[in-house]
């Protein structure tokens, strides 16, 4: 049986790494995609490493995006985002990766989809999975985005250069609905819990805000504890499969899907190590959060979870409100170290409205070449 092989590039953006391909390269069939895609990753890998691929056994390293030139007036290119289960056969077009898209604009320079001027530039993406536009602005150099700089971000060794990602109108991303049930905080009837309240907000992916004194931890835990805790890793489950029906994301329970809502474990600002062995003091970050992705706690924060948390912050009587008193950036303590993001949400007579969320990354190019796969499956 001989391979074939299509043209990709192997990114890191911001706390994630993924493969991207160029539309034009790709099968029109989506289930021959998806299929080339598990397979590239190594997916489904029941030992959870993915050796077999180029996925790294976790949710942040098993991830694809597609780019292709905009039919639309307000964007230059359309970003998909697939997420690779590592140890299921799912690739979920669920939601939108957050750190991937600090890849997006660069690749589309590289690939020649936009024609960039030397200076500041900005790339107007589109995201398919959620119908909102971003704006991701970084520096270019002899036509080809820089990658080398001197900032840095929590969960990635070195620096590189500074991207700027503003997302606009991020509200409502998969529900349609910055508050999917209407309400500022709900109260969850879970069997064998009792009433868990929660914060159902949904801005740029949706997220299900609980504290972490009602699922019985403290907040400041390492992803590697609380992943062992395979008890509170079940009452989660409950939780946020409960949620999903609140939020109006599937009809039962067990119809929710794996990628979507994720669930946010929110505590006031503690002291604590992070993974990379900096100490920091409770005085430098408004709150802690321990977010779940794919069934197991990120070593960091997915950024779509850092923005839908920035948001709530500023949602009067959300469980993240309640935490944040600044006014200014939203500063989020994680397993990683410290995030800090930008959230212009105004009150009008319908309710709370997300104008814009914006962040910054780094990116980096690590390779291209060409993606094997069996020509039995095309």
């Amino acid at each position: 049986m001989t391979n074939i092989g299509i043209r990709a590039a192997f990114y890191r953006g911001g706390t994630s790494k993924a493969i991207l391909f160029n539309a034009a390269d790709l099968p029109k069939d989506k289930k021959i995609r998806d299929r080339i895609f598990l397979y590239a990753m190594g997916s489904p890998d029941v030992y959870g490493r993915q050796l077999n691929g180029m996925g790294g056994g976790l949710s942040s390293l098993s991830k694809i995006v597609i780019v292709e030139p905009s039919s639309r007036d307000d964007a230059d290119v359309d970003y998909t985002f697939i997420q690779i289960s590592v140890d299921e056969p799912v690739a979920d077009y669920g939601g939108m990766c957050g750190n991937m898209s600090s890849a997006v604009g660069p690749f589309a320079i590289d690939e020649g989809m936009v024609v960039a001027k030397d200076g500041m530039s900005t790339v107007r993406v589109y995201n398919t999975n959620t119908n909102k536009i971003f704006h991701a602005n970084f520096e270019v150099v002899d036509g080809a985005a820089v990658e080398q700089g001197d900032f840095s971000i929590p969960g990635v060794s070195g620096s590189g250069a500074k991207i700027s990602l503003d997302f606009i109108n991020p509200g409502g991303a998969v529900t349609g609905q910055l508050l999917p049930s209407g309400k500022v905080y709900d109260k969850l009837q879970i069997d064998g819990m009792g009433v868990i309240k929660v914060s159902l907000v949904d801005a740029s992916n949706p997220i299900v805000f609980v504290r972490a004194q009602d699922v019985g931890i403290k907040g400041i835990e390492t992803p590697a504890e609380l992943d062992r805790d395979t008890a509170l890793m079940e009452r989660l489950e409950i939780i946020r499969r409960s949620a999903s029906v609140a939020m109006g994301m599937s009809a039962t329970t067990e119809e929710a899907i794996l990628s979507n809502p994720k669930i946010a474990i929110i505590s006031p600002s503690q002291s604590f190590d992070a993974l990379g062995g900096t100490a920091y003091d409770k005085d430098e970050f408004d709150l802690s959060v321990r977010l779940v992705s794919m069934g197991n706690f990120h070593r960091a924060i997915t950024l779509t979870g850092a923005m839908c948390l920035a948001v709530a912050a500023r949602i009067k009587g959300t469980l993240v409100n309640d935490l944040v008193t600044s006014a200014s950036d939203v500063r989020i303590g994680n397993p990683s170290g410290v995030l800090s993001v930008q959230a212009d949400v105004e009150m009008n007579e319908t309710g709370p409205f997300a104008r814009s969320v914006t962040t910054f990354r780094t990116q980096r190019r690590i390779m291209d070449g060409r993606i094997l796969f069996p020509s039995s499956f095309l």
